[in-house]
C-alpha cells in the first residue's frame, strides 16, 4: 500500500490573460511554487503487510493523526508499505531521497527494516526517525534517531525486576533477527552483572507458526524466568507453548509485545506475564508527578477517539512522540535554512541533538551528538497482564 498525503498541493487553473497581467500571474505562480517547495516533506515507511503489520498499521494510524503543519510550515506526507522486508525498506528510503526529496524519513517500526534504511539516510544526510530500537555499528548512525526505547533502558528494567524477585536463572526465546540479537546480547551482559545465569537460548523466525521444540527445551532447563523477545501477536506464541507444557516460572516480555494482540491471541495463557513498556499505554495509572502523564493522556484520548476504545498501543505512541519531536526541532532548524535543502536537513539534525530534555508520551527524550537513543534510564514502566488488561506493576 502506497499513500501520498499532500496537505498543500497547489491547484493550477489555465486561462488567457493580457500580457501585463500575464507577467503578474507568472510571478505569482513562481512565488506559489517557492512556497510549495518550502513545505516540509516527510517520507514514512511502515510494515503495513508482512509479519510486523501488527506494529506498522498502528504506527501508520498514529501518523495520520498529525496536524497539517509543523513550525508554521505545511506537511507533505508520503506513506509507503515496506512489507516487513529490509529490501523493500531500502527501496522506499531511496525513493524518498532521490524522487521525493524528503526532509525527514520516518521508519521503520520493524527493526531489521529500520537497520537497512539507516544506510540510505546516512548516505543522503537525511534525518531518520526510527520507531524501533535499531542497533548500528559505530559511526553508522549519525543521521538515525530512535523513538523507541533502547534495549539497554528496557533490559535494565527487566533485569532489575528479576533481581528484586530473586530470579537466579533465566531462559531466552526470541526472534532470529536484529531485534532478537540485540536483546540476547544485552540480556547476557545485564544478567551476568546481576548474578543471573542464562541457562538456555532458543530462537525462531517471525514467520514461524510453532515453537514447540523450543518450548520443550526451555521447560527441560527449568529456569526461574524466561524472557520472550517477539512482537505483537507473535509474542503470544512462545508463551502459549510454554504454558501448554506446564512451565510454572515467571515470563517476561519486551516492549514490542505491548499491544492488545498479546491478550487477544494468548488469552489465559499469558495471564501474569510481565511486560516492560513505555508509559504511554497506561496514563491513568501513572503518578501525577510522572513527566509523561499529561502527554500520554493526550495521546490516548486522541488515538482512541479516532480508532475506538482500548485501541491504544506502544507503536502509535511512538508516532505521537515523533510529531512532538518535530514540533520542538523544526522551528529551531527553520531559523537556519528552508525545507527542501541540505542545509535544512543538517540544521534539523543539529537541532534534535541539542534540544535538551523533552518530555513525550513514552518518557523523556534527551538526544545528544553521541546518543541517538535519547530516552533517559527511567523512561519505562513494568506492566502485568491481569484479567486480560495491562496493569502497572508496583514491585
Amino acid at each position: 500500500m502506497n499513500t501520498r498525503i499532500s496537505r498543500s498541493a497547489p491547484r493550477v487553473r489555465m486561462m488567457y490573460v493580457a500580457p501585463i497581467a500575464r507577467i503578474a500571474c507568472v510571478a505569482a505562480a513562481l512565488c506559489a511554487a517557492a512556497v510549495a517547495r518550502a513545505d516540509i516533506t516527510i517520507g514514512v515507511s511502515m510494515p503495513l503487510t508482512g509479519p510486523a503489520a501488527g506494529l506498522g498499521i498502528p504506527a501508520r494510524n498514529g501518523v495520520l493523526l498529525w496536524p497539517a503543519t509543523v513550525g508554521g510550515e505545511k506537511i507533505n506526507l508520503i506513506i509507503l508499505d515496506d512489507m516487513t522486508d529490509p529490501t523493500q525498506g531500502v527501496k522506499n528510503a531511496r525513493r524518498f531521497v532521490s524522487e521525493d526529496h524528503v526532509d525527514v524519513i520516518v521508519g521503520s517500526v520493524a527493526t531489521p527494516v529500520g537497520v537497512a534504511m539507516s544506510d540510505v539516510a546516512s548516505e543522503a544526510k537525511t534525518v531518520q526517525l526510527v520507531l524501533s530500537p535499531i542497533e548500528l555499528p559505530e559511526g553508522k548512525g549519525a543521521w538515525s534517531f530512535r523513538l523507541a526505547h533502547s534495549v539497554t533502558v528496557m533490559g535494565n528494567g527487566i533485569v532489575n525486576h528479576m533481581k528484586a524477585a530473586g530470579v537466579k536463572t533465566v531462559g531466552f526465546i526470541g526472534y532470529t533477527d536484529a531485534y532478537g540479537e540485540s536483546w540476547l546480547k544485552e540480556l547476557n551482559r545485564l544478567a551476568a552483572a546481576a548474578g543471573i545465569k542464562v541457562v538456555d537460548v532458543e530462537r525462531f523466525a517471525r514467520a514461524d507458526t510453532s515453537v514447540t521444540a523450543q518450548a520443550l527445551k526451555l521447560n527441560a532447563a527449568a529456569p526461574d524466568a524466561i524472557l520472550v523477545v517477539a512482537s505483537g501477536s507473535g509474542a503470544a506464541m512462545p508463551e502459549m507453548a510454554l504454558f501448554e507444557r506446564g512451565y510454572k516460572g515467571q515470563i517476561y516480555q519486551t516492549h514490542s509485545a505491548v499491544s492488545r494482540d498479546l491478550m487477544r491471541i494468548g488469552g489465559k495463557e499469558v495471564e501474569g506475564a510481565l511486560v516492560v513498556s513505555g508509559p504511554a499505554v497506561v496514563p491513568e495509572q501513572l503518578a501525577d508527578a510522572n513527566p509523561s502523564k499529561k502527554l500520554a493522556a493526550q495521546y490516548v484520548e486522541q488515538y482512541e477517539k479516532a480508532y475506538g476504545p482500548n485501541s491504544r498501543n506502544q507503536f502509535a505512541g511512538h508516532s505521537f512522540d515523533t510529531f512532538l519531536l518535530l514540533q520542538a526541532a523544526v522551528p529551531v532548524a527553520l531559523k537556519k535554512a528552508r525545507p527542501g535543502t541540505p542545509e535544512f536537513r543538517a540544521a534539523l539534525k543539529d537541532a534534535i541533538e541539542h534540544l535538551g530534555p523533552l518530555p513525550v508520551s513514552q518518557g523523556v527524550l534527551n538526544y545528544t551528538p553521541e546518543d541517538h537513543f535519547g530516552f533517559t534510564p527511567d523512561s519505562y514502566v513494568m506492566l502485568k497482564v491481569v484479567n486480560g488488561e495491562f496493569k502497572l506493576d508496583a514491585k
